[in-house]
């Protein structure tokens, strides 16, 4: 069974749970600042609450996905990962460069476990 729990502003903020796997996807919250290190934090902090709201957090993550607008700026992406991430269980990571709805240059999607 699929349980969903409900988006976070803004609704492109989502996470649901099956059986132990939790997916979620998450961008930063409006207002939406120009800068990719801080839309990064911005994203990775409702991905906590994300997991959080699943029975989970981020020490748990087994996979994620980045999307970014501009692959040149991967640098400042990275920069709030480091942050942001266990280093104890840091998960495998795949960042990809593509066009993403304006405002948003950076969008987060999350694989983790109870």
């Amino acid at each position: 069974m699929i349980s969903r729990f409900p988006g976070l502003t803004p609704t492109r903020s989502r996470a649901v749970a099956h059986d132990d796997l939790v997916f979620t996807v998450a961008v930063a919250p409006d207002p939406v600042s120009p800068s990719m290190y801080e839309q990064s934090a911005k994203a990775l902090a409702r991905i906590d609450e994300s997991l959080a709201l699943c029975g989970t957090d981020k020490s748990k993550i087994l996979s994620a996905i980045v999307y970014i607008t501009d692959i040149k700026r991967k640098g400042e992406m990275n920069r709030a990962w480091d942050e942001w991430v266990d280093t104890k269980n840091p998960p495998m990571r795949a960042c990809i460069g593509v066009d993403l709805e304006p405002p948003h240059i950076v969008e987060i999607v999350v694989t983790a476990v109870k």
